[in-house]
């Protein structure tokens, strides 16, 4: 099978790395990449579930540019939207009516939602929805789980990274994923001090296995932040709208009292938003928080038509047994080549990894193989699955990562 190269790609970022920090920075770093010179740096163009790079390689993209990308590149409806709402004003001087649509219809979409407020990026609305937890109930303490994610900002960080310092996480607790007993712990030593608890729906962390919620997780800890006053944020960044349209909290059952949304809001436009219960609006209200394009009007139109789309067709049901499909294929051909390819998370966003070698060097060079056939995988984050992917598109899949078994095969042997 054809394997890719990438020369203009990298003539690109030797320039780059000489007037960009890095050359590229943050989750498009090539550095979790192994090996980098298997993977394209720059894309040229995208249509539904393809990117095509700078030397014209087609990829099938399972990362749909990290997930936003949840109906497809240049999806029709979405864009035609964005394009309408262009021509009468994008960053305008007066609040677009559109932001009032999309409030109303987020309101109506999403269970707990009684209100909705519009940033950028995730960062903006996990960092807001902390302060509004703080300013809802007087108190400065907050607990996240190890190993998430909630942003790049000093508080979100872990103490020793560059730019963070201790105090930036003096008010910062941790807990594990799936310890009710830690977390009953840690409410109890600091009762009367925490403001929030933060965690996304189910445990997605980079370099690991993902964990969902064991049995009544999530009642537990629901019974245990309202007893004790702790506010419920879910960080439904990642998995909004890929698991259930209504909130990711219903689907594994528990009521949220804020939940950050972002990456499939509006199908690669830049926002995200925070939705929240009633009880919780005067203290937003009190929050000053705002941005020089949070008010853009295309994102907001794009944002409105692609929900829409999404729950017309019932995108979290499509993205689950399309990723079924995928994965059960997989791991089927894994099992052919003697290897164990384990799946962790949910369907629609699944982690991936070859339990035969330890220290994942089997994996990362499967996981590049592919890429240099044409399917588009990570090893170190979980893969998205968007409404575009198709029958078609896996079928290519399957083909590309049994020939890329193949390969790994013969390097390692019987070594694994």
């Amino acid at each position: 099978m054809k394997t890719y190269g990438y020369k203009k790609s990298q003539a690109i970022f030797k320039k780059a790395a000489a007037v960009i920090p890095c050359g590229i920075y943050g989750h498009y770093s090539p550095a979790p990449l192994v090996p980098a010179t298997d993977y394209p740096f720059y894309t040229a163009k995208a249509k539904g579930s393809r990117i095509w790079d700078v030397d014209g390689n087609e990829f099938i993209d399972y990362m749909c540019a990290y997930g936003p990308m949840v109906s497809g590149y240049n999806n029709p409806k979405v864009e035609a939207a964005a394009e309408k709402q262009s021509r009468m004003g994008n960053c305008l001087t007066g609040v677009p009516p559109v932001m009032v649509e999309l409030a109303e219809y987020l309101v109506d979409l999403v269970t707990i939602a009684d209100w909705a407020f519009f940033a950028k990026n995730g960062g903006d609305v996990t960092n807001y929805a902390v302060m509004i937890a703080r300013a809802a109930t007087g108190r400065k303490k907050i607990i996240t789980v190890a190993g998430g994610y909630h942003g790049v900002s000093p508080w979100m960080q872990s103490a020793g990274h560059h730019g963070v310092t201790d105090d930036d996480r003096k008010n910062v607790l941790t807990v594990t994923w799936n310890d009710v007993a830690g977390f009953e712990r840690v409410a109890a030593e600091n009762r009367g001090e925490i403001a929030g608890f933060i965690t996304s729906p189910y445990h997605h962390p980079a370099f690991a296995d993902n964990e969902l919620p064991a049995e009544g997780y999530w009642q537990k800890i629901e019974a245990i932040c309202r007893r004790e006053g702790i506010l419920i944020i879910t960080d439904d960044i990642r998995a909004g709208f890929r698991l259930d349209m209504r909130g990711s909290d219903q689907y594994f059952g528990y009521r949220s009292d804020l939940i950050c949304f972002c990456k499939a809001l509006a199908n690669g436009h830049p926002i995200s938003a925070l939705v929240g219960t009633r009880d919780l609006m005067g203290a937003a209200s009190k929050v000053f928080y705002t941005g020089s394009y949070w008010f853009s009007a295309v994102p907001m139109a794009a944002a409105v038509a692609n929900l829409r789309e999404m729950k017309r067709i019932n995108a979290p049901r499509v993205m689950l047994e399309r990723g079924r499909k995928l994965l059960d294929g997989l791991v089927r051909i894994a099992q052919g080549h003697g290897y164990d390819l384990k799946v962790t998370g949910v369907p629609s966003m699944p982690y991936l990894r070859i339990t035969n070698d330890p220290s994942l060097m089997l994996h990362q060079d499967w996981c590049a193989e592919c890429t240099k056939r044409g399917a588009y995988f990570t090893s170190h984050h979980n893969w998205f699955l968007s409404t575009a992917h198709t029958d078609r598109d896996l079928q290519q899949t399957w083909n590309i990562a049994d020939d890329a078994f193949k390969v790994v095969r013969k390097k390692y042997g019987d070594s694994f």
